[in-house]
């Protein structure tokens, strides 16, 4: 398993933990629709470098939303957490802003 498999296992790992956790036990988060943008755009460029040839971009970022939309379903599940649709939004938002900047980078 190369570096960049281990690395989007960790860095989705620790989005999905991040999102996941209880509401009360993290800190106030005044900018959270940037946090999801940025975690977004971050799990698209790694999973774009870890994408076998031969496999649609498209396929990868829409299983990035897939799993976006999960785990924001699994919030309501937990404790002060629930279903919002900004977060959705922002993630998508990333998801769309990397993948813009993976297909201008490869066009070049």
């Amino acid at each position: 398993m190369g570096w960049e498999v281990v690395l989007f296992i960790l860095a989705i790992a620790g989005v999905t933990v991040g999102c996941l956790l209880p509401a009360n036990w993290l800190p106030l988060l005044p900018h959270d629709k940037w946090l999801h943008f940025v975690a977004f755009a971050g799990l698209t460029v790694l999973a774009a470098r870890i994408t076998p040839v031969g496999v649609p971009l498209l396929f990868t970022l829409g299983a990035l939303l897939l799993a976006g939309w999960l785990i924001e379903v699994l919030q309501k599940l937990v404790p002060g957490r629930n279903f919002c649709w900004r977060d959705m939004a922002a993630n998508a938002a990333g998801i769309a802003v990397a993948a813009a900047g993976i297909v201008l980078v490869r066009a070049f």
